[in-house]
């Protein structure tokens, strides 16, 4: 991508190149669109648990930040919320309200980037996103996820971490399924969360997928329950060790 392109300008047309080339299979199968819970919750280790930091979500105010695809906010209409979402990429959004209208919930959809919210002061008691912060300016972002969220209301994303050198030299330099990044996207790492603690000093990180991380290439199913079982054990015996996870659940209050 040129220099010279702005760099939400370059997220925007990297993400709307990905949701013109989906758009093509839901066309061809508009069936796909529809799913159950689990097929979102279960996707990966991290989702079940991140989602369930939400907390009850009926009658609550929601936001899907960062919609993507949309089932998040699927979900979470399902679960009794009043859900708004937004994405950067009108191909995203287009997705997100074809999946949403597919599967029978309401949702207010809108395109628009996380560092410029067009929502009301206080307005959700609850924020979800996924893979989205590690795009964005967390000075920005974080004072925009602070207006917006209510007096007690929390935030939960789940962010590709980049405190272990091993993995970093992996992402750089060898192939593997789903890698798709844009220029200047990088994973988070503890000196990146810094302005986000600032407006949430009480931020809380959990880190998933230590032994788990060989997802990414093994579908061998006793390999990766032994994985997780390994990591069950290790991220409890030696917590500091989230920090050589490959993804990290981020919980932040507001109050």
């Amino acid at each position: 991508m040129p220099a010279t392109i702005p760099r939400l300008t370059a997220e925007q047309q990297f993400h709307d190149a990905q949701a013109a080339d989906r758009s093509a299979t839901f066309r061809r199968t508009p069936a796909r669109l529809t799913f159950a819970d689990a097929d979102f919750l279960d996707h990966e280790t991290w989702v079940r648990p991140a989602f369930d930091a939400l907390g009850d979500l009926r009658g609550k105010r929601a936001l899907d930040y960062g919609c993507g695809h949309g089932m998040a906010a699927v979900v979470m209409a399902r679960a009794g919320a009043d859900v708004a979402a937004f994405d950067l990429s009108p191909g995203y959004v287009r997705e997100a309200e074809e999946r949403a209208t597919a599967n029978g919930v309401a949702v207010e959809f809108t395109a628009a980037d996380g560092e410029h919210l067009p929502y009301p002061d206080a307005r959700f008691d609850a924020v979800w996103g996924n893979a989205i912060l590690h795009h964005l300016d967390l000075h920005q972002a974080g004072a925009e996820l602070k207006r917006v969220l209510a007096p007690g209301g929390v935030a939960v994303f789940c962010e590709p971490w980049g405190g272990n050198p091993l993995l970093g030299f992996t992402r750089r330099r060898l192939p593997y399924p789903g890698k798709h990044r844009t220029a200047d996207e990088l994973p988070l790492t503890a000196a990146a969360l810094a302005p986000l603690r600032h407006h949430f000093p009480t931020l809380h990180v959990r880190g998933f997928q230590l032994f788990g991380m060989m997802r990414r290439v093994c579908r061998v199913r006793p390999v990766l329950r032994l994985a997780d079982a390994l990591d069950r054990v290790a991220l409890r015996m030696i917590p500091s060790a989230w920090n050589w996870c490959r993804y990290v659940v981020l919980t932040v209050r507001n109050g």
